[in-house]
């Protein structure tokens, strides 16, 4: 996958059941370009979720791996059939290198303007900045003002309310974790709201 065909969106999925997860991929439909969804390495069973989920959806969904911390996690991942890893930190050079030699989308987690030219020279194809609402919204339009443009995505903090901001300062990617649903929702499993709650988020982009 070419990062241009990257979703806007990235679905943060920390801590779910497999069939709470089940249901936010099915309320995708009809959305899908919108949208991708990142399993974190810290909910159990992960892989086996990754790899079942990617199984039944990812002819038609993103569906890649969060909090991947160490290499171990990223071989993990990619086996299970991850499109992209995510991390709050950074990757070395080395996992950037391996995920490359896999056709897999790297976004490692960055905060400052050393970290994140550090990352675009190790061939990062995404620069997550986190925690995204700390710094706020113009700091994405005064870090690219030095290092010019960069396919930045604003993660930590993030909500249909302020992630408008985020794309005018220019963010080209946005992560969102549980404020994208109503929790009953999700405990629920109601496919319907949470389908409606994918769409608003996207209108008030």
């Amino acid at each position: 996958m070419k990062t241009k065909k990257y979703p806007k969106y990235t679905i943060i999925l920390r801590g779910y059941s497999f069939e709470q997860s089940h249901a936010i991929l099915e309320a995708m439909s009809g959305l899908e370009n919108n949208f991708a969804f990142e399993i974190t390495m810290n909910t159990q069973h992960a892989v086996e979720d990754i790899t079942k989920l990617s199984s039944e959806f990812g002819d038609k969904i993103t569906i890649g791996a969060g909090t991947v911390l160490t290499f171990k996690d990223e071989i993990n991942a990619i086996d299970a059939g991850a499109k992209f890893i995510l991390s709050a930190c950074a990757f070395n050079k080395h996992m950037i290198e391996y995920a490359k030699r896999k056709k897999v989308i790297t976004v490692p987690g960055v905060l400052t303007p050393n970290e994140i030219f550090k990352m675009l020279n190790y061939g990062a194809d995404i620069i997550k900045v986190f925690p995204a609402s700390t710094v706020g919204p113009k700091y994405f339009r005064a870090i690219q003002a030095p290092l010019g443009k960069i396919p930045l995505m604003a993660v930590g903090g993030i909500s249909k309310d302020n992630v408008h901001d985020f794309f005018e300062n220019g963010a080209q990617f946005a992560g969102i974790g549980s404020s994208a649903f109503r929790k009953e929702d999700v405990f629920k499993q109601d496919v319907n709201k949470l389908h409606k709650a994918l769409i608003d988020l996207v209108k008030k982009a």
